[in-house]
């Protein structure tokens, strides 16, 4: 399996080579040069694996220049029972005869981002050795909460590398805060940014491409990398749970093996989404792929008309994770229903950089619309969603998976399609506890409270347990305090890096 870029830049390297530079130099995104394939026979032969196995089995296909030891030395060290709570790593919830919820917030930081973050630094260490790369990688990230604490935790003393994690500042909830600015680690840095995750993206992204910057790394040994879903070491674990939640279906008895389903997302960034759509290219029975958006709903008017338009409001929203206006993976997209024409994306891109917006073609519209449909939920709606969820099922809900809850029903009301459906949940109600508490048990439960002793009441009102990484994390030292402008991002990794 041979990789390239979405901007043309670069044809035909190697999986190891693709996850140890995350970013491509022209710009543009790896994707797989051949479609993967996965017969019903592959699928059934996963009914009864591990989700350890599964993994490796799918990623077998994908890193064809990793031997199948150091793929499973990848996935052994990843998914561990003790690491991700649970001996089925992503378990599926059912919550009636045609909705089950995928569980993707089992690891050590409580969101989904675990699922791909905590195998990423065992690819990235033996992309480093198997290339013959001898500079340190540097890690850049942009994140809107959860992808920060992910990563850190994941490369925290990993030998080789460095990584540096820029959020805004007044974007994050306080867990999610102080989960990045108590982060340990030798080689760990936390930066907030003013401004929002956009801004935080983009200048990580101008950061990759300065080429001035370039020169000073390469004389002083280090390397630029990813951990942002841009690196598709990031995007290729996250095709597995999706297989793996079907499986399971199978298993449980809960679908007739070939039978085909919905999956509900929610997505601000376009990779999680973007995985389900590799998994039915591949060949899982998808019906339809449902994007669920918050009020910063760019992704469901693309869908909806083919323009991508980021000249809007910026809205701060309680599902802080998919508060951005420009989805790097759609790029990978467009890639792909554009037959892999380079020169289109190209135009495309550079529109979104001059103008904010682009139209696509008819053609590739109508092949987004045959996978896709969306629809966004307000926050009033979200919290309605989270409190009825409650109360019909005793089952709690965060902000983020309530917006995909509330988005389904919108698809059923719509459509009139009662197809088995999974909703993919990225993160624990313990994250966002402040709208989880509020939306249950009302105004007065909160006030006066922190986040921190909404977690006790969150437990106890609910009879849920706390999750070992969030318990405690306002009595941890602070590590992290650095407070920047968007502008001086650049600066900043000069600092850290001496140079």
């Amino acid at each position: 399996m041979h990789y390239e870029s979405t901007r043309g830049g670069l044809k035909s390297i190697e999986s190891a080579e693709a996850i140890k530079k995350g970013l491509a130099s022209d710009g543009g995104l790896f994707v797989p040069k051949e479609r993967v394939e996965m017969t019903l026979d592959d699928i059934n032969k996963m009914v009864d694996m591990t989700y350890q196995d599964r993994a490796i089995y799918i990623l077998k296909k994908y890193l064809t220049d990793y031997t199948d030891e150091e793929i499973a030395d990848c996935v052994y060290s990843a998914y561990t029972a003790q690491k991700f709570e649970s001996e089925s790593i992503a378990p599926v919830h059912r919550l009636n005869e045609n909705v089950h919820i995928l569980e993707l917030w089992h690891g050590p930081t409580c969101a989904f981002k675990d699922m791909a973050l905590q195998i990423l630094p065992h690819f990235l260490v033996k992309a480093v050795r198997k290339t013959g790369e001898t500079s340190e990688i540097v890690i850049l990230v942009a994140t809107s909460g959860d992808t920060g604490k992910a990563a850190l935790e994941g490369f925290k003393d990993v030998e080789g590398t460095k990584i540096i994690v820029f959020f805004p500042n007044e974007g994050v909830s306080e867990v999610q805060k102080y989960q990045m600015i108590t982060q340990e680690g030798k080689n760990v840095y936390s930066i907030a940014v003013e401004g929002n995750f956009d801004d935080a993206q983009n200048g990580v992204k101008a950061i990759f491409t300065d080429s001035d910057l370039a020169q000073k790394l390469e004389s002083s040994n280090y390397k630029f990398s990813s951990a942002n879903s841009i690196n598709w070491g990031r995007l290729v674990p996250q095709i597995i749970y999706y297989f793996s939640a079907y499986a399971d279906m199978v298993k449980n008895e809960e679908i007739k093996s070939g039978e085909k389903i919905n999956f509900v997302v929610p997505t601000g960034n376009f990779g999680n989404i973007l995985a389900a759509y590799y998994a039915k290219e591949m060949g899982l029975p998808i019906n339809k792929l449902i994007c669920a958006s918050n009020d910063n709903n760019v992704l469901t008017d693309f869908i909806e008309t083919g323009v991508y338009d980021r000249n809007r409001d910026f809205k701060k929203t309680i599902s802080p994770s998919m508060d951005i206006l420009i989805s790097s993976n759609l790029e990978r997209l467009l890639y792909e229903v554009c037959d892999h024409d380079s020169s289109t994306i190209n135009k495309w891109m550079e529109e979104l950089k001059v103008d904010g917006k682009y139209s696509i073609d008819a053609t590739s519209r109508k092949k987004i619309a045959s996978v896709f449909w969306a629809g966004y939920s307000n926050e009033n709606e979200t919290m309605k969603t989270i409190e009825a969820i409650f109360k019909e099922y005793n089952y709690v809900i965060d902000t983020h998976t309530a917006v995909a809850v509330d988005v389904y029903d919108k698809y059923v009301i719509s459509t009139g399609d009662i197809t088995k459906t999974v909703i993919v949940s990225t993160a624990s109600p313990f994250k966002f506890n402040e709208s989880v508490a509020k939306s249950i048990f009302g105004s007065d439960c909160i006030k006066g409270k922190s986040e921190f002793m909404l977690l006790d009441v969150l437990a106890d009102k609910c009879g849920i347990n706390i999750p070992e990484g969030l318990k405690n994390l306002d009595k941890k030292p602070i590590k992290h305090n650095t407070l920047c402008d968007k502008a001086d991002m650049i600066n900043i990794v000069k600092d850290v890096l001496k140079l």
